[in-house]
């Protein structure tokens, strides 16, 4: 395998950003051209987001999204949310998500965030323990999800 470079990701970027998405999310249609150009742009431009990318000189074949969110608590430090990690099915079991995970810890680290979130959807016991292996620790806090569309609370009598 050729040098692998990890970096963030570039405006030229964006086509290759989409394919690795479709090891994320095989069965998921792309965006259409407008709407992710727009979000890409969206995302380089913003001084809390960071999509760092594992690259050969052929592809991208790892990726992560690492988000910086200022805080009140915890003495005014941040802390990070890793989203859409994932690596080309070609080129997985060779330490390159890890790598990329590295890559955002480091980041993190350098911003003094005093914990990062990482969540997945994956049931599979292998990722599970990728991601322990990455130092990254199974049931910590319990986290919640809403997706769209989501039941409006009303008047605070639902709790």
């Amino acid at each position: 395998m050729n040098e692998i470079i990890i970096r963030a990701a570039t405006q030229c970027d964006l086509p290759a950003v989409l394919t690795l998405y479709q090891h994320l999310h095989p069965h998921e249609a792309q965006p259409e051209a407008a709407t992710a150009e727009r979000v890409w742009a969206t995302l380089l431009a913003s001084s809390f987001m960071t999509v760092i990318v594992a690259q050969t000189a052929e592809l991208l074949v790892s990726s992560c999204t690492l988000a910086i969110v200022p805080n009140l608590s915890r003495g005014g430090r941040p802390y990070g949310v890793i989203e859409n990690m994932v690596t080309h099915a070609e080129y997985r079991k060779l330490g390159l998500g890890r790598r990329v995970l590295a890559h955002a810890l480091d980041l993190a680290a350098r911003a003094d965030c005093y914990k990062i979130h990482l969540a997945t959807g994956s049931k599979r016991e292998t990722t599970l323990r990728f991601y322990e292996g990455a130092g990254f620790e199974r049931g910590g806090k319990t986290y919640f999800e809403v997706r769209r569309p989501w039941r409006a609370l009303g008047n605070g009598h639902n709790e």
